[in-house]
């Protein structure tokens, strides 16, 4: 965002960010395995195609690095303000203009704000009895302690999905014991990952077309596919996904990975070493339930006690929050949780009736495919709100209720028609009001269709005196 505002002109922005430093769940992100689950050749902006990734799927360093290089090279470190953490955002209806106060005190007034907190912002801690009293050492995945040596540690890893399923394999080489805590049984997917070798990379840099072709291609297949409604693709995925659970050689630890789900109806993943760890004897997978957590040990629900020194919470984030994990205030007094009661909702997952002059990247109903891809059609449709305010001389913008409803009926009525949506499987799709919020339904080449054009009779606009 900070790039295309540049581009077009508009160089008086600042970018609030609550860490030390730009590359944002990369940034915060850091555990053991941590990488991509796109191919990286995807998983890079079109304006800054790289081409020397390590290997296919990268590690989470070299996506930090990709992303600081950026900020770097389109000279948008000076516009950014670390460690300002945004705690309240208020609309000044007077004056038209949005109020942000920090954590640090500091405040900030802005002609426009663009929320960019996306949707793996906020941590979930699990609700679990006494886990206050565990006296070990203790931390979320997404919060890794390297200061904690695993050496020899008898360690629980609570939650199965996509950061256990990284982690686990390579804590597994140094603990003394770990001991898995399985919910659900994910689809985990095998992936083409063999580091590039010299030759690769020397091959890249002399003619990248390959790789651009490689690209070009994976697009379709991801295009096509995210709408989940190929059931010979799906059919195809899921026989892959028991194929490689085939790996764990223990019958029982495999009936137990075994998803009793279909493919799609959460999020999938991929690993080509999370199963193979299974045939190590210092990793148990625990389904039993938690019953409660004591000062040095998880009891499950069939009684057993298993001690433990070091607690990971692989519990992820609060998906569904989006811009309410802020505490904002619009038009008329409204606030973001009383506007989005039954759940988030936007028009094009970017606007939200009420809320003047603010526009979301990765808002509501946005997640699919290529999040970054996604990202950049989201830009191109806010700077032209912006273009439109500075060309029109307008003191806000603002969608109309009207449309909004009825563009998301319409992305609901599509996500009902995804039949492994509807699926109980305990996935982070969800508001507490049961609505799908998280999943866009249609392809990433519909989204840019509808994103690239601004439909002026879809918002209504508030006139600057004089």
């Amino acid at each position: 965002m900070g790039l295309r505002l540049k581009e077009a002109g508009f160089d008086d922005f600042v970018i609030l960010e609550k860490s030390s430093g730009v590359g944002g769940t990369w940034n915060h992100n850091r555990y053991p395995g941590c990488a991509v689950d796109l191919p990286s050749y995807f998983y890079s902006f079109s304006f800054e195609k790289k081409y020397d990734w390590s290997r296919p799927y990268a590690p989470q360093a070299e996506l930090l690095a990709y992303m600081e290089d950026i900020a770097e090279k389109y000279e948008l470190l000076p516009h950014c303000r670390f460690e300002q953490e945004v705690l309240k955002v208020t609309w000044d209806e007077t004056n038209s203009r949005w109020s942000l106060l920090m954590a640090s005190g500091d405040e900030v007034e802005a002609d426009v704000v663009v929320s960019a907190v996306g949707m793996f912002n906020e941590l979930v801690y699990p609700e679990i009895e006494g886990l206050d009293s565990f006296e070990g050492e203790s931390f979320h995945s997404a919060r890794w302690n390297w200061d904690h040596d695993l050496s020899g540690r008898s360690v629980a890893v609570v939650g199965s999905a996509a950061s256990a399923v990284q982690l686990v394999p390579e804590i597994v080489k140094e603990a003394g014991q770990v001991h898995l805590f399985q919910r659900t049984a994910n689809w985990v997917m095998p992936k083409q990952d063999d580091p590039y070798t010299e030759e690769d990379l020397a091959r890249f840099k002399v003619d990248p077309s390959s790789l651009d072709q490689k690209r070009a291609e994976f697009f379709v297949v991801v295009d096509e596919g995210m709408t989940f409604n190929n059931p010979d693709m799906l059919r195809d995925l899921e026989a892959a996904g028991q194929q490689i659970l085939e790996q764990v050689e223990n019958p029982e630890t495999r009936d137990k990975l075994r998803p009793q789900h279909p493919y799609g109806c959460k999020r999938p993943l991929v690993s080509n070493v999370f199963y193979p760890a299974f045939n190590r004897p210092n990793l148990e997978l625990v389904t039993d339930s938690i019953a409660q957590i004591t000062k040095d040990a998880i009891v499950t629900t069939d009684g057993q006690e298993r001690k433990v020194d070091t607690l990971v919470l692989a519990t992820g984030f609060s998906a569904t929050k989006y811009l309410s994990a802020l505490d904002v205030t619009g038009r008329n007094g409204q606030h973001i949780d009383e506007a989005w009661e039954d759940g988030a909702t936007a028009y094009l997952g970017i606007t939200t009736a009420g809320f003047p002059n603010l526009f979301m990247l990765y808002g509501p109903n946005t997640n699919n495919g290529s999040i970054l891809e996604m990202i950049e059609c989201q830009t191109t449709h806010v700077l032209a709100h912006v273009e439109r305010l500075a060309n029109e001389q307008l003191a806000w913008v603002d969608v109309k209720p009207e449309p909004m409803a009825e563009y998301n009926d319409k992305v609901q009525q599509a996500i009902a028609g995804v039949t492994v949506w509807q699926e109980s499987c305990n996935g982070y799709y969800r508001s507490k009001s049961g609505r799908v919020v998280t999943q866009w339904p249609f392809s990433m080449t519909e989204f840019k269709n509808m994103t690239e054009k601004l439909d002026p009779e879809a918002y209504e606009v508030g006139r600057l005196e004089g």
